[in-house]
């Protein structure tokens, strides 16, 4: 490049793709995230490795496969020895700088156990540099703003109810919450990154901006909140009913309680069978949607005003995905395809032919590292299993391209038995299993000798009929499991196996 660039990251949690491109994407007005795409190459076919947050992210900042960084639920430590984004652009004389949470847990060993930071699951993921605090499970900036603003606040487990405005009456899912939209969390974290970001036009900068919106509770200021006709939204992708999802392997048996549809709104009921709640939650969440679409509209406005758009290169993705009522399920801990299946869009400023574009080639969140590191010239390094997507940006793919995607979740807890464990029957490190998803075929594949699910995704894109004991699909089935197996020996972490010491020094090895 013929100067340094700006880069700014743009993680959007639990945003389905298809809200960007697909079914929902018909129901749901996200403008300013389709005027990026006429500015930008759009990857339709970008999925989570893993999930949920914490294992997500560090996925996406590491480039490993869950299998190589091991930090695979939340509140599950990351090795301090493993290198990430933050790290590396440091290289490239970045300060990373970081607008929200990263949803990391440090490593105990490098702390005492008194160290408050061991308390906490949601620490900042080390040499980024925190500018702006906004944990899930904290937020202290944001509630310290509500209440410099004469806001009443109530205790922070209250923070995300729903308000009725009528106090005759219960509130209900689509009432709003104590805040205006002018002050919500989401619209707080654009506030506070176009004013910090407003000071270093002149400056060459790399910030990640986390928005935890639209992930669950369910709740939204107005006028989000009632934008979306639950009526005219496509129902859920589902068998007739949750008990007929908690038949098709015992694994669903578990996911059809945990968690239930209750779980994700705050100060209102509902009913998981009525499907006027799953409706209404529904239009609620594409609310969410909306409202983190109109603030990054924001940012994208505040970047051309100050001269710095087609000096940025920007990154808008999710860190995984939303079920949202799918297979009578809620939330992103199951192997469905909108669990996994997120939008990633990038914008090179570099490379203006290729804006406008779509492409169609299987990526995964390994591959954002990769890539990032990789348009700023550095190398990528030796370990990592994402590659970089630069050639797509160009216009020049590669002859020799993934065919699948390998995905992986985890569904244990080492101090306690999950709905998912007690309805399987495995042991804490059976509680897990992976994905390997071709254009196709897709193959969920158990631990501790549970049975595999096999989905034929061209005539049933919904994953509603399971082939895993079907005579017709037995070698299918063989063909996917010994894939899976050879991608996951492929891909065991090699950070120090290709190195070897000998008499004359060490060979292969690239600090």
């Amino acid at each position: 490049m013929s100067k340094k660039s700006k880069i700014l990251v743009i993680i959007s949690d639990q945003l389905r793709a298809d809200c960007v491109e697909g079914a929902l994407a018909n129901h749901v007005s996200l403008p300013n995230i389709a005027a990026l795409r006429k500015d930008a190459v759009t990857f339709t076919k970008h999925f989570s490795v893993a999930n949920p947050c914490g294992p997500s992210r560090a996925s996406i900042f590491t480039g490993m496969y869950a299998m190589n960084h091991r930090s695979i639920r939340n509140g599950t430590p990351m090795a301090e020895g493993i290198t990430n984004i933050a790290r590396e652009i440091r290289k490239s004389g970045y300060d990373p700088m970081l607008y929200g949470y990263t949803d990391t847990t440090i490593d105990p060993r490098t702390r005492h156990p008194n160290d408050p930071v061991l308390k906490n699951e949601e620490s900042v993921l080390p040499d980024f540099r925190q500018v702006l605090e906004m944990h899930a499970q904290e937020s202290y900036p944001w509630r310290a703003n509500l209440k410099s603003k004469g806001y009443d606040i109530p205790e922070y487990a209250h923070f995300y109810d729903a308000i009725s405005p009528d106090p005759s009456r219960p509130a209900r899912p689509d009432d709003p919450p104590f805040y205006s939209a002018e002050h919500s969390d989401t619209a707080f974290l654009t506030d506070e990154l176009i004013r910090d970001l407003a000071v270093r036009t002149d400056q060459s900068w790399f910030a990640v901006a986390t928005y935890i919106r639209p992930h669950p509770p369910l709740v939204v200021p107005e006028p989000y909140n009632k934008m979306y006709d639950p009526a005219e939204l496509p129902m859920p992708h589902r068998l007739k009913s949750a008990e007929e999802q908690a038949k098709v392997h015992p694994f669903m048996a578990g996911a059809v309680i945990a968690p239930k549809m209750q779980s994700i709104v705050r100060g209102s009921e509902v009913d998981s069978e009525n499907s006027d709640d799953v409706q209404l939650l529904r239009s609620i969440y594409l609310g969410l949607a909306t409202e983190v679409d109109t603030h990054i509209g924001r940012i994208i406005d505040f970047l051309k005003e100050t001269g710095q758009y087609d000096d940025t290169i920007i990154v808008l993705m999710a860190d995984h995905g939303e079920i949202l009522g799918d297979h009578h399920l809620w939330g992103k801990q199951n192997p469905y395809e909108p669990s996994f299946h997120i939008p990633l869009i990038i914008r090179d400023p570099q490379n203006p032919a290729q804006h406008g574009t779509s492409v169609h080639a299987f990526t995964e969140s390994v591959d954002f590292t990769p890539t990032v590191l990789d348009l700023v010239g550095q190398a990528v390094p030796v370990g990592m299993d994402g590659v970089s997507l630069k050639p797509f940006l160009e216009g020049n793919p590669p002859e020799q391209w993934r065919d699948a995607v390998h995905l992986e979740l985890e569904f244990s807890e080492p101090h306690f038995m999950t709905e998912w464990q007690k309805a399987t029957g495995v042991s804490l490190h059976e509680s897990n299993l992976a994905i390997l998803r071709e254009e196709r075929y897709k193959l969920v594949h158990f631990n501790g000798g549970l049975p595999s699910l096999l989905f034929d995704l061209e005539n049933d894109p919904n994953e509603l009929v399971n082939l895993a004991d079907d005579p017709a699909h037995a070698d299918t089935l063989l063909r996917l499991t010994q894939k899976l197996l050879s991608h996951r020996m492929r891909h065991s972490d090699r950070t120090l196996a290709d190195v070897k010491i000998t008499s004359k020094g060490v060979l292969n090895f690239h600090p």
